[in-house]
């Protein structure tokens, strides 16, 4: 009996070891490590938010959001950074620019100063990382932006050619196709006096969609529309677990949000497979060329790879990466055209400025290259508008050793957040006129536009700087020349002015804009 008794002692013995270990492990996660986080802050006299046991700040933050998305802003006002960010926006008016709040149980400390995000995202010493990101986070994608060392460097590595400027130069004519049938639809859908109101918000999020679609992968939107559905939906359901991502195991429970999440991952991912099968066959073939983001992407693995697996891109981090070129790829450049044309709604003459300008260099005719480089009204209205509505809101990195950064000592574990939003609506750093609509500002180019370097960076900066954001501005370019051609436009009665954030800055109860024909 006792011999037979002895695996049952060993095993109850073993799961009682287990046990206390996960929560003597659990204690110090997030409770010991908050503390002393917070004390070694606080030391050095920054203020914050108090640490609330495993969430922080996460449910406060849901609350006020509730509150925020309940009253949209004043028409015409640019001044969005307390209803987009509210928790943020009221911890710098408690506790100063330089404060904290909780991401779950770990602090976020806002850098506001340029000087120092410009350090921060230099990385000189590469002790500023990207947070490490949760299991539920890597499903929306989980490639070359999420990566760190050597890895990140391969990575981008082999994405570097598929986005040199000679290959998204030959994308153009994609970009004037997919732009030509979304024009061509809202006309063909207006009655015969050649005005009509358009919810803008899903046609650029469609346009963006098709052109992602057969840049990186010579397929029709309607094609691959099923994964912008997917991860559109996956995106708001990821929002929706933020209140949860900290507390110990929820991911491996079987909520209903989490089944979908998981149905939606392996959906995306049975699709891109197939996608990247097929392409892999064709090219081995000779079947096919590679002109697209995907093919460029195989070609240049097989070249670094040169037969040595090691050196290259395994089918599950082409996946991730395809992932990224379909959320980043259409989320970028759908956001910047819908504010834009928000944006250039309410300040007519700006509209018109841009429109003399695109007439006068390409009158109706297609627009090239060349001379979508030379547009300098346009130019400065984009970055405006990316400058009063970025896509990312801001960007956070981890302090993985102690290190100093403007006199303050971080301890390791620490997250620094780089709040784009602030940044670029601060007056101290832009003038009176911060939260003004004034293009004219970026007359002389970025680096004149104020006395700070790092004050204007809505793709990021340092070596981890948007790899698409040539592709993306090129893209808005292309749409806002091709719709100044042939309609103006302004706000119909029924727009809300309410941005607020999934992911990136979206707004609220869409874009609905009436247009005319010219």
């Amino acid at each position: 009996m006792l011999w037979e008794a002895s695996p049952w002692a060993l095993a109850g013995a073993a799961a009682a070891v287990a046990l206390l270990w996960l929560v003597a492990w659990t204690v110090e996660w997030a409770w010991w490590i908050p503390r002393r986080l917070d004390r070694a802050l606080r030391a050095q006299g920054l203020k914050g938010t108090a640490y609330r046991l495993f969430t922080g700040d996460l449910r406060e933050s849901a609350r006020i959001n509730r509150e925020a998305r309940a009253k949209p802003l004043p028409l015409g006002s640019h001044e969005i950074a307390a209803r987009v960010q509210p928790l943020l926006y009221r911890a710098t008016k408690e506790y100063g620019k330089v404060s904290f709040t909780w991401f779950g149980p770990v602090p976020r400390v806002m850098i506001p100063d340029p000087e120092l995000v410009k350090e921060v995202l230099s990385n000189k010493f590469g002790h500023f990382g990207k947070p490490r990101s949760t299991r539920i986070g890597k499903l929306l994608a989980n490639g070359v932006v999420n990566h760190e060392g050597e890895k990140w460097a391969k990575h981008r590595r082999i994405l570097n050619p598929a986005f040199h400027h000679e290959k998204i130069k030959r994308m153009l004519p994609v970009f004037s196709t997919c732009c030509d049938e979304t024009i061509t639809r809202w006309e063909n859908s207006m009655p015969f006096e050649g005005s009509s109101e358009i919810d803008v918000w899903p046609e650029f999020q469609n346009l963006t969609g098709d052109v992602i679609s057969k840049t990186a992968f010579g397929s029709s939107y309607q094609e691959g529309r099923k994964i912008f559905q997917l991860q559109g939906e996956l995106a708001e359901r990821l929002v929706q677990s933020f209140q949860t991502i900290f507390i110990p195991g929820y991911w491996f429970l079987p909520t209903k949000n989490n089944r979908r999440m998981r149905e939606i991952d392996r959906e995306i991912r049975t699709i891109l497979h197939e996608i990247i099968g097929k392409r892999e066959k064709a090219m081995k073939n000779g079947e096919t060329n590679n002109d697209d983001l995907l093919g460029l992407l195989l070609e240049s693995n097989m070249k670094q790879s040169n037969g040595n697996a090691k050196l290259g891109l395994t089918t599950e981090d082409v996946i991730e990466e395809c992932k990224l070129f379909y959320f980043a790829g259409m989320e970028t450049t759908s956001v910047l055209l819908t504010w834009t044309l928000i944006v250039l709604s309410m300040h007519p003459e700006w509209q018109e400025r841009a429109r003399e300008e695109v007439l006068s260099h390409f009158g109706r005719a297609k627009p090239d290259f060349d001379s979508l480089s030379r547009l300098k009204t346009v130019t400065m209205i984009l970055y405006e508008v990316l400058r009063l509505y970025p896509p990312a809101t801001f960007l956070t990195r981890r302090t993985y050793k102690e290190m100093e950064l403007g006199g303050i000592r971080y301890p390791a574990g620490v997250n620094l957040l780089l709040p784009i939003l602030f940044i670029h609506h601060d007056p101290d750093i832009w003038g009176k006129d911060a939260s003004e609509f004034n293009p004219a500002r970026f007359s002389d180019g970025i680096s004149n536009a104020t006395k700070h370097q790092g004050a204007f960076f809505p793709f990021g900066g340092g070596p981890r700087i948007c790899i698409g954001q040539n592709f993306a501005l090129l893209e808005a370019k292309m749409a806002l020349c091709t719709i100044l051609q042939r309609f103006s436009f302004e706000l119909s009665p029924s727009y809300t002015h309410a941005p607020y954030t999934v992911i990136t800055l979206h707004p609220q109860h869409g874009a609905p804009i009436r247009l005319k024909k010219l």
